[in-house]
């Protein structure tokens, strides 16, 4: 049976889920649009070659972006082996 004080920690995680889930919602639909760019960018985007500098901008921000999701996949992959690779050996 349920004590007086099991039914309130499960009340209060239950609102605890559901302030984090309010949170998430809320973030979700109502984010704000921003757009920043660092001085010396903007200086270089600005000038009169700037079509050639910015595709080279545009693309250090791929690399630069892209590597951590590399990395990332990389040690998840490596992890899902070591978890899941033994049983599958067996």
């Amino acid at each position: 049976m349920y004590t007086k004080e099991n039914r309130t920690k499960k009340i209060e995680q239950r609102g605890c889920k559901m302030k984090i889930f309010f949170f998430f919602l809320f973030s979700f639909f109502f984010s704000l649009s921003t757009q920043a760019q660092c001085a010396m960018c903007r200086a270089a985007l600005e000038s009169e070659e700037g079509s050639v500098q910015a595709e080279a901008v545009n693309d250090g921000i791929v690399y630069l972006m892209a590597i951590p999701y590399i990395l990332v996949g990389v040690l998840g992959y490596a992890i899902y082996k070591l978890k899941y690779g033994k049983k599958n050996a067996k």
